[in-house]
């Protein structure tokens, strides 16, 4: 590997290639062939066509089987301990303090905590946070993969080099071309804060770096170096869009590695949503293509919070993006376009990267495959056809973009993955998150939602509350608190215990059922820095 490779990306570190290839690089249609009548559909990313009805049905006497592993043991009260819950919920836990210099804390953010919760095996979800080290700012990012891992995967390791780039002005550039050029070391660009577990592709590392110079090389030949004001919000949508670009195009070209080969391929065909915040100063740019969701936690004068919502899902439920959908398509495909509140019938989000199948040509899709490696080329999905495809492209991975001008009462961003908001409203996230940080918790009534509440459950409701100031600090990750509730919340809104734990406890085939994948990033701000940008303005 060439050495200015290396400094672009990083070797794998505490994980063996076997492994990292055994999780990353698992069946890529795997939810479609393990997914059973049992399974609400909203639950699917991806909605199996009828005529996947054999192909997909679950082994016989599947859920006999699941109910006899249940319940086989001696009932208890608790699937898990205490100490066996904490030990699910902190494992991917990762936590970043932006260091002062000088004594003086220069960034806009004070640091940032983020963790994951599976429920799919292996994880469909992807994180990132990484500092830029050639310009300003911080950029962090959730992914959240569907068809499998592999795009998802693709994405979060690649995409903030694509933004990074996009931020560089004219004369950096070349400077960076020139030392590849010459042979010479270069200055990183990104330095990455990631948890052991979140690794590069190092096999696909010269591939993505040799797609990431051809675009600096265009980037160079477009920009005659007149201008120095680079617009955040159009850099943003550049690299989004060529990214997916390339990941079309490598599939197409294919690599002489077999390896490689499938990879781009499982890459190309799988796809993901991204949702990515730019943080420089008291600028904040949100990008959004998908339905994973950025979050602002805004504290009011009389302490409580508030929620601001600093991006859009694209689904079925944005009345934006249907229209904007059968705008882009013939009036003949209004009906079919968008199905049972689905792409084609098929696909719940509007936007993602890879998912090929809803991008290029039938005739492109026939010929990549029949040349592709005998696994691709044997793949029941791969081969399968939308119905009413007719005028594609009916995906773009082009985001949103929402710009936010930080305010002193901008306490916190949360990003996650669709997994957190399908359990929690949005009001109720900020509000645990931000009694989190500051340890405060307004004793407002109980409210107990029309439920007939005896005097023993309201004590025990009592006991929680008088003990939640000090249950608050058994979490010292604001994302591992917030997981915790998102799975353990009960009707009253507090966290149970042995609801907690029976969840965790689910075995694979089952855990799907109930929720999806969990993947939260909480951002923290300097509010004393924040708020001396606005004086020196």
């Amino acid at each position: 590997m060439p050495a200015p490779t290396q400094l672009f990306f990083p070797l794998i570190r505490n994980c063996e290639l076997s492994r990292i290839y055994g999780t990353a690089c698992y069946c890529h249609h795997k939810h479609l062939c393990c997914s059973s009548p049992y399974i609400p559909q909203s639950r699917l990313r991806y909605t199996p066509h009828p005529a996947y009805a054999t192909f997909c049905r679950p082994k016989e006497n599947w859920w006999q089987y699941t109910q006899g592993r249940r319940y086989a043991s001696t009932p208890q009260k608790f699937y898990l301990t205490p100490p066996q819950v904490n030990s699910i919920l902190k494992a991917n836990e990762y936590s970043f303090k932006v260091p002062e210099f000088d004594g003086k804390n220069v960034s806009s953010i004070l640091g940032f905590d983020s963790n994951q919760l599976p429920a799919n095996a292996p994880i469909e979800d992807r994180r990132s946070a990484a500092t830029c080290l050639q310009t300003r700012g911080m950029l962090l990012g959730v992914f959240d993969g569907h068809a499998g891992c592999a795009c998802s995967q693709a994405v979060s390791e690649r995409l903030f080099y694509y933004i990074a780039v996009s931020l560089l002005p004219h004369e950096t550039l070349l400077e960076i071309e020139n030392a590849v050029e010459s042979g010479r070391a270069l200055l990183p660009i990104l330095q990455w804060h990631k948890h052991p577990n979140d690794y590069f592709s190092k096999e696909a590392s010269k591939l993505y770096f040799n797609s990431l110079r051809t675009y600096w090389q265009e980037l160079i030949d477009l920009n005659t170096g007149e201008s120095t004001d680079i617009d955040v919000k159009e850099a943003l949508i550049n690299a989004f869009k060529r990214l997916d670009n390339d990941i079309s195009l490598e599939a197409q070209v294919g690599d002489p590695n077999s390896f490689l080969n499938y990879l781009v391929l499982r890459v190309a065909f799988s796809g993901a949503t991204a949702c990515v915040a730019h943080v420089d100063g008291v600028d904040l740019h949100v990008a959004n293509t998908g339905d994973s969701r950025a979050m602002l936690g805004v504290q009011e004068e009389d302490g409580s919070w508030s929620a601001v919502t600093l991006s859009n899902d694209h689904n079925a439920q944005n009345e934006r993006e249907l229209e904007r959908l059968k705008l882009e398509h013939p009036k003949s495909e209004a009906k079919s376009v968008v199905k049972q509140d689905r792409l084609l019938g098929l696909l719940m989000p509007f936007r993602a990267f890879g998912d090929v199948k809803f991008k290029w040509s039938i005739d492109l899709q026939k010929r990549v495959i029949e040349s592709g490696p005998d696994q691709l080329n044997d793949n029941e999905y791969t081969k399968f056809i939308p119905p009413n495809y007719h005028t594609p492209p009916y995906l773009t991975a082009e985001p949103e973009v929402t710009y936010h001008r930080l305010r002193p009462q901008d306490k916190f961003l949360v990003l996650a993955t669709d997994g957190l908001w399908e359990t929690m409203h949005r009001q109720d996230v900020v509000r645990i998150v931000g009694e989190y940080l500051t340890g405060m918790h307004h004793q407002q009534p109980i409210a107990v939602g029309g439920y007939k509440v005896t005097l023993g459950q309201m004590h025990g409701l009592l006991t929680e509350r008088r003990t939640k100031m000090s249950s608050v600090f058994e979490d010292q990750n604001a994302a591992t608190h917030l997981i915790r509730h998102a799975v353990g919340n009960n009707e009253f809104g507090t966290v149970d215990h042995e609801r907690l734990s029976k969840m965790l406890s689910l075995p694979e085939e089952l855990a799907r059922m109930y929720r999806d994948d969990i993947t939260i990033i909480v951002v923290q701000f300097n509010s004393h820095v924040v708020g001396a940008y606005q004086n020196q303005e």
